[in-house]
C-alpha cells in the first residue's frame, strides 16, 4: 500500500500520534513510515506497531511529519528537501515557519504546530499555523493529524508563543496544582494514597465538567460558591493572594520565553 506520512522522529510525541493516526482510522500501520535514526527504538516500534514501516532514511516524496528536537530540525529539513519532500508538518517546539521553510525545498508547504503533552492519552491541544506556501488543503490535512489525539485551534504564527504559555506549558501548571493539593490534603490528615485518588478525580472532573457545560467557568465557580460556605473562605485566600495577577504573570513569562527561544 502507498505510504500516507512518514513520521520523522520516533519519541514519545511520534509514537503518540502514530497510535492516534491508527486509532482513528486515519490510517493504518502499514501506510506509514516512522524516519528513527536509534536502532533500539526502532526495534521497539516494530514490536509495538505491526506492520509498521521503520527506518533510519526519509522515503521520496512522501508528506512528513517533523517530530524531532528543535536543534537538530534544520538537519532533518535538509534531509526532506533532497527527499523530495512538498508538504510538512512541524511539532518542533520554537521553531519557526522561516526557520522550516528556509530548510525545506522552495516552495514546500509548511504548517507549524504546538501541541501538548496530554496528546499522549489522547486528550491533548494543540494550535496550528500555515506557512507562506500552505494552502486551506494543507491546514485541513494539519488538522486531521493532530485531531487524532485531541482538539486543533487555527491560528496566526505570532499566537503561537501565547499558545505555548497557556496550553503547551500549562499540563505542568495543572500538574503543580495537583501536587500541592495533594500535599495540603495530607496537612489536614488525609493519607497519601486518598489524598491522590480525591486530587485526581477533581481535577478531572472539574475539567471534564467545564468541557461539557454551557455554563461558563466563572458561572461554575459561583455554583460551587454558598456565601459563608467552605469554597467561598478557600477562594477567599486566592484572591488575597493575587492568584489571578499570578496566573497573568505565570503564562507571560512562558511566553516570553518562548518569544526568546524562537529568535535564536
Amino acid at each position: 500500500m502507498n505510504t500516507r506520512l512518514q513520521i520523522i522522529g520516533g519519541g514519545n510525541m511520534g509514537e503518540a500520534l502514530l497510535g492516534g493516526l491508527a486509532s482513528t482510522g486515519w490510517a493504518s500501520n502499514d501506510t506509514l513510515h516512522v524516519v528513527e535514526l536509534d536502532a533500539d527504538r526502532r526495534q521497539a516500534l516494530s514490536v509495538a506497531h505491526p506492520g509498521l514501516s521503520v527506518g533510519s532514511e526519509p522515503l521520496t516524496g512522501v508528506d512528513a511529519l517533523i517530530a524531532v528536537k528543535p536543534h537538530i530540525v534544520p538537519t532533518v529539513c535538509a534531509t526532506l528537501a533532497t527527499a523530495g519532500v512538498t508538504r510538512a508538518l512541524s511539532i518542533a517546539a520554537g521553531v519557526t515557519l522561516a526557520t522550516l521553510e528556509a530548510a525545506l525545498a522552495p516552495g514546500t508547504a509548511v504548517v507549524r504546530a504546538m501541541p501538548n503533552t496530554p496528546s499522549l492519552v489522547g486528550l491533548g491541544a494543540a494550535a496550528i499555523a500555515a506557512g507562506t506556501n500552505a494552502s486551506n488543503d494543507d491546514l485541513d490535512w494539519a488538522t486531521s493529524i493532530l485531531s487524532s489525539v485531541g482538539t486543533v485551534v487555527v491560528v496566526d504564527e505570532t499566537d503561537l508563543d501565547a499558545v505555548t504559555g497557556l496550553s503547551g506549558s500549562g499540563p505542568a501548571y495543572v500538574f503543580l496544582l495537583a501536587e500541592a493539593l495533594m500535599a495540603a490534603a495530607q496537612a489536614e490528615g488525609l493519607s497519601a494514597p486518598i489524598a491522590k485518588e480525591l486530587t485526581q478525580q477533581t481535577l478531572l472532573g472539574a475539567a471534564t465538567l467545564l468541557a461539557n457545560s454551557e455554563d461558563s467557568a466563572a458561572t461554575l465557580r459561583q455554583n460551587v460558591t454558598s456565601k459563608g460556605g467552605t469554597t467561598a473562605a478557600g477562594l477567599a485566600v486566592f484572591e488575597q493572594a493575587g492568584f489571578g495577577d499570578l496566573i497573568q504573570q505565570v503564562v507571560s513569562a512562558a511566553a516570553q520565553r518562548a518569544r526568546e527561544l524562537g529568535a535564536t
